[in-house]
């Protein structure tokens, strides 16, 4: 396999192996990496190569997509810091696809430009069923040259790709997205259980819902979940806490008010605290529960 036509991925998380899944199914020349190895099993049934390190992935690929949890993850994956980066990134194309601040990934685009390497930043919108279904928006920020190289081995994997200019911007857009996503998701989960307070039907609750100008991809799936206390992860409470933080850091950077944001952040914050950091998101659900008794306490 020549290693120009070679594709490398690292990372084969919740979001990660369903992506690096839709490349080896489409033909795409693949070669992974995850520090769980068992991870990567579905990956060589479906046709990919599984490599022994990062090193190797890096010497037998041109181009190398990281899907890494977050940045602390993503600098010791790459040895940033250490003479093992360099070696690592020289000629090649970095695709960062995680969710990181966009100031990381400025200084991690400079670090792989000072050591001969050229960058884009890549992250998602979608869960992990956009994911599995090759439904994913990507966002991509890097010099004009590299992001159309690097955006048709992105198709297996997106449905769309959406140019937001250089490096930080993708991330920036990412987060405004995202800004939506998790308070939409945290009101959703209060009109639920204010309807089943009340004693409402759910069934005709999201038939009301799909019926209106509100359904959507996110009441579609999530409403069912909601209903059935269905909390196998798609998107995880602890990334949704952890993005509110990134959005909330970003605000407060440009002075920038975030009322929703905040509120939201704090009820995300207590799932976690509940135990629920690797359940699905909709478990906020549980911390406006845990206020509802707190009410009934007091």
């Amino acid at each position: 396999m020549a290693r120009a036509s070679t594709v490398g991925f690292v990372g084969l998380g919740v979001m990660g192996q369903p992506m690096a899944l839709n490349l080896a199914r489409a033909g795409t020349p693949l070669l992974v990496w995850n520090r769980s190895a068992g991870r990567a099993e579905p990956l060589r049934a479906a046709g990919a190569r599984v490599a022994s390190s990062v090193a190797e992935v890096f010497a037998r690929a041109r181009v190398v997509i990281v899907m890494l949890f977050d940045e602390a993850a993503t600098d010791a994956v790459l040895g940033r810091g250490t003479p093992e980066f360099a070696a690592l990134v020289s000629g090649r194309v970095l695709v960062s696809m995680g969710s990181n601040a966009p100031g990381y990934s400025r200084g991690l685009a400079a670090d792989v430009h000072a050591a001969g390497g050229r960058y884009v930043e890549a992250p998602v919108s979608g869960s992990r069923k956009p994911a599995e279904a090759g439904q994913l928006v990507a966002m991509l920020g890097g010099d004009p040259e590299t992001v159309a190289e690097v955006r048709p081995l992105l198709a297996p994997m997106c449905r769309e790709t959406v140019d937001c200019g250089p490096v930080g911007n993708a991330l920036l857009m990412k987060l405004a997205v995202n800004l939506y996503l998790v308070t939409t998701l945290a009101g959703l989960a209060e009109a639920v259980h204010f309807a089943d307070r009340h004693g409402l039907d759910l069934g005709t609750f999201q038939a009301a819902i799909d019926s209106g100008q509100t359904a959507s991809g996110i009441t579609r799936v999530k409403v069912p979940k909601l209903m059935a206390r269905d909390f196998s992860v798609q998107a995880a409470t602890s990334d949704a806490f952890n993005s509110t933080r990134l959005i909330a850091d970003a605000a407060r950077a440009a002075g920038i008010a975030s009322p929703l944001l905040d509120l939201s952040s704090e009820l995300y914050g207590e799932s976690v605290g509940l135990g629920n950091g690797r359940l699905d998101m909709v478990s906020v659900v549980e911390a406006i529960e845990a206020r509802t008794g707190a009410i009934g306490r007091s």
